[in-house]
């Protein structure tokens, strides 16, 4: 039965689109969710591995980037407790990175640079304009994408297993140059990582304890953390790779033994979580409420409200590159996309959330109270949504009843 929210019809055919892409093989199961004004709907189909057990509603996925919007939640429950300020410069916690130099050309040579014209604040970090980053150009074109694609650093796609304790992760950071200049540019990905690191030494705790503490617990995200406990291995999906070889998509990572079935020595705030969609949806709820789920308050509604604002500048805009055309119609908040212009049904202005490269996807409506979360085990092949997300969105805004 559909109540006010959405329309019976509606539900009808995101069921039709998602059972498509799985029985056409676009994806090897799905788990998908809508929720407006209170009501849930969710979709599950397919297999968790293929050839294995059915897909299920808690069924536990690698959200990659969508571990970039908890970061930045966690980030500002310390800014609200005064143990961190948005302006202030970060050295007092990470003095890795005081003194910074800059690359004069983000295509040269790693020793050809110039000072900082000043050093990095948790605003940059949180914004991702803190200088460094992915480029957005092929693999290896430049000596310090070079070095930025070094294991060890973590910035391709997540690999708990290769990077190094946090302590050791930022020291190996600091020996590169930033690509730009502090608060000039967006840059992908990076500074979620530092944000992490940032994190934990301001709190006094692992970074993946102050989550559960201050995030998880407090909302019962109870299946979300930076590794997957031995008895719930058999609720996580295998994770596959975009492209097929030979007609069969590769395994990215095995569910039992796999990088997840441990705690990692790094726990990456760009990319290290894994989740369930109710979990996503409690998190998606929070912030549509102002920072607050049910009787615990996470945050204020201030915070929230700053965090899902657009926070770049129309020539920092013009000057990122980023799925094209991306950034016309889109700008950034904390740890998050904004949607600022309206082209397409599905993007209401307003609309704030992410994507995980691993075939995760989460958004939160404001204007429509309303939370989406499409979650897949099928990688993305580009940054560009691929046509069972684009179809989810779609089905989900065409189920609107009013």
């Amino acid at each position: 039965m559909s109540g006010e929210a959405f329309s019976g019809s509606g539900l009808a055919r995101l069921r039709e689109a998602m059972a498509g892409h799985v029985e056409h093989g676009g994806v090897p199961g799905l788990v998908a969710l809508v929720s407006r004004r209170g009501e849930v709907h969710v979709e599950v189909h397919g297999r968790a591995a293929l050839g294995g057990r059915p897909m299920a509603r808690d069924t536990i996925f690698r959200v990659a980037s969508l571990t970039k919007p908890v970061t930045a939640v966690a980030a500002m429950i310390l800014v609200e407790e005064c143990r961190l300020r948005l302006d202030d410069p970060v050295d007092r916690f990470l003095p890795e990175l005081a003194d910074r130099r800059v690359l004069r050309s983000p295509d040269g040579p790693l020793d050809d640079t110039v000072p900082a014209e000043r050093p990095i604040t948790l605003r940059d970090l949180l914004t991702f304009r803190a200088g460094t980053g992915i480029l957005p150009t092929p693999p290896g074109a430049h000596p310090i994408q070079r070095a930025m694609d070094e294991p060890a650093l973590g910035q391709g796609p997540p690999r708990p297993g290769a990077v190094p304790a946090p302590d050791e992760w930022i020291r190996r950071l600091a020996t590169l140059p930033l690509i730009h200049q502090p608060g000039e540019r967006w840059m992908y990905n990076t500074s979620a990582d530092v944000l992490g690191v940032l994190i934990a030494r301001a709190s006094g705790l692992p970074f993946e304890a102050f989550l559960h503490e201050r995030v998880f617990e407090p909302l019962g995200m109870k299946d979300t953390g930076f590794a997957v406990p031995a008895a719930d291995l058999d609720r996580l999906a295998t994770a596959y790779g975009g492209t097929p070889v030979d007609g069969v998509l590769p395994v990215y990572d095995e569910a039992e033994g796999g990088e997840w079935s441990r705690p990692p020595a790094f726990p990456s705030g760009a990319g290290g979580l894994v989740s369930t969609v109710d979990d996503y949806l409690a998190l998606g709820r929070m912030l549509l409420g102002g920072g607050r789920r049910g009787g615990e308050r996470i945050l204020s509604r201030p915070s929230v409200e700053l965090m899902l604002s657009d926070q770049l500048t129309p020539a920092q805009k013009r000057a990122t590159s980023w799925v094209g055309d991306y950034f016309d119609t889109h700008g950034w908040g904390f740890g998050l996309s904004v949607v600022t212009r309206r082209t397409d049904p599905a993007e209401t202005v307003g609309r704030a959330g992410w994507d995980g490269g691993l075939g995760t996807s989460w958004y939160v409506d404001p204007r429509e109270d309303m939370v989406t979360a499409l979650f897949t085990q099928r990688a993305w092949t580009s940054p560009v949504p691929p046509e069972v997300c684009r179809d989810f969105l779609t089905s989900a805004y065409q189920a609107i009843a009013d």
